[in-house]
Formats: structure tokens, sequence, C-alpha cells
């Protein structure tokens, strides 16, 4: 179960749920979301346009994604990843990674 923190805009990961960041309407949602080292991030495209999913750093990137395709990176440092669709630039988001 992911809980929202409104004040921060920020979604908080319960490990027993898979985190995932829905894409849809030309935007990521969650915007932002905290997990843990060594939790995998699962990005799902429900738009009817292609996307992707790319680091600001370069270290992870997603091919272009259709309807329905996901996307899956496995984060092994803390630290704040902000991610852009290469296609659509406006649309952004930031996961914190936090120690265990």
């Amino acid at each position: 179960m992911a809980t929202v923190i409104a004040a921060s805009a920020t979604t908080a990961v319960d490990t027993a749920q898979p985190a995932q960041v829905i894409i849809k309407g030309f935007m990521f949602d969650p915007k932002a979301l905290t997990a843990k080292v060594g939790e995998t991030i699962t990005w799902i495209n429900q738009d009817e346009e292609p996307h992707t999913i790319r680091s600001d750093s370069g270290l992870f990137a997603s091919a272009a994604l259709d309807t329905g395709e996901s996307f899956h990176f496995r984060f092994d440092k803390p630290g704040t990843y902000r991610f852009v669709c290469s296609i659509h630039p406006q649309m952004t988001g930031t996961i914190v990674i936090l120690s265990k």
C-alpha cells in the first residue's frame, strides 16, 4: 500500500507492494516517489502515445514504451534521481532512494 504525503506531493512506498509510476495523460503519477535501496521501480505506460523514461544523469533509460508496456529499474544507491520523457520533455519526475 502506498501512502501519499500531500504536503510534499511525494508517495512513500510500502515495501510489501511493488513501486510503480503510471504514465497517463502526459504525466507521471506519482510525480515524486520515495523508496529504499534495493527496490525496483516500475513505470507503466497507460497513455495512447509512446513515452520514454530517462534519468537526467544517464543512469537509466528506456526505449519508447507503447501502451501497456513497462520499464523497470532497481536502485542500488541512495540519492535523488530525476527523470524525464525524452519525447515529451515537459513530463518530469523524481525518485528519492533512502538507505535501508
